[in-house]
């Protein structure tokens, strides 16, 4: 590889693992961190080394990778002890691929702007599969001259990148949406199966007919999940899904956007964590149709 990046990666859950060991596996130079040490430790087999914490990442890595939960551990990250925004030199990138609010997107191009570092949106969609195998999509958002320089960790972690703006909470927004789409989808398959199942035709032969007419790996895959009943382990856990049906509705608010069936997704996500799905892959949320057509 021509062009090697000094990267630290914090954040190795179920996606960032995967991520990490991309970045690895072409040949950059990574210092990881993770809350739960052990899942960084697992990486030194693949050539990555182990920081303490936060601040420890930023002080030999010109560029920042983040993969975390959702708001409040992005700001823990960001913000807290022994945190990044304090510890990243001048001049030094933070991208940030989690799935947060484009509130805190823009509150983090600001801060990172005060103190003269960089800062990218880059949010990805895929499930944990796609993380580990490099084929997910990329959303950059952010600077020109600092999309471009990035692009090789980007290349190293998913299989096309789609630059949407040079505001990085564009690519937030894009995320979100994108996000709502995949779950509306879920919602339009509980309630199709839970009809086609009161008439006697099963869900895997319908999904045969809508993977012809809609030819997208998207509805194959999350289909044959739901048809399957094979809601864990979880690749996206629900309480996530909800999170992110709360973070659209929350920028639809913001531009006056109605998205009334971003409102009944989030009653739905509700009802499925009242039924103890919190944890289960979001796609249980097919579960709420199928309860109020009594064939669970």
């Amino acid at each position: 590889m021509l062009f090697v990046m000094k990267i630290g990666f914090i954040g190795l859950g179920h996606m960032g693992s995967g991520m990490a060991r991309n970045l690895l596996r072409a040949g950059h130079e990574v210092v990881v961190f993770n809350r739960s040490r052990e899942k960084a430790e697992v990486l030194v087999a693949d050539g990555a080394r182990v920081a303490d914490t936060p601040a420890g990442v930023c002080s030999v890595s010109e560029a920042i990778m983040t993969m975390l939960a959702d708001d409040r551990a992005v700001e823990q990250v960001v913000f807290g002890e022994n945190a990044i925004a304090s510890a990243l030199p001048v001049g030094a990138i933070h991208i940030s691929c989690s799935t947060i609010s484009i509130a805190l997107a823009k509150r983090l191009a600001a801060e990172h702007r005060r103190r003269g570092q960089r800062y990218l949106s880059v949010p990805v969609f895929g499930r944990p599969e796609a993380a580990e195998s490099k084929n997910l999509l990329v959303v950059a958002a952010g600077p020109p001259e600092v999309v471009e320089q990035c692009r090789p960790l980007f290349d190293a972690i998913g299989r096309q990148t789609f630059v949407v703006g040079s505001d990085p909470s564009q690519a937030n927004a894009v995320k979100l949406c994108g996000n709502f789409m995949i779950a509306a989808m879920l919602e339009a398959f509980g309630e199709a199966y839970a009809t086609l199942r009161k008439a006697d035709v099963l869900p895997h032969t319908f999904l045969e007919v809508m993977s012809m007419l809609f030819g997208s790996p998207v509805y194959a895959n999350y289909g044959r999940l739901i048809a399957d009943e094979k809601f864990e382990p979880a690749g996206f856990a629900l309480r996530l899904g909800l999170k992110d049906v709360r973070l659209v509705l929350e920028a639809a608010e913001e531009f006056a956007a109605p998205m009334p069936l971003a409102s009944l997704l989030r009653d739905n996500f509700l009802s499925a964590m009242a039924h103890g799905q919190a944890d289960q892959d979001w796609s249980s949320v097919v579960r709420v149709a199928a309860r109020n057509a009594g064939v669970e």
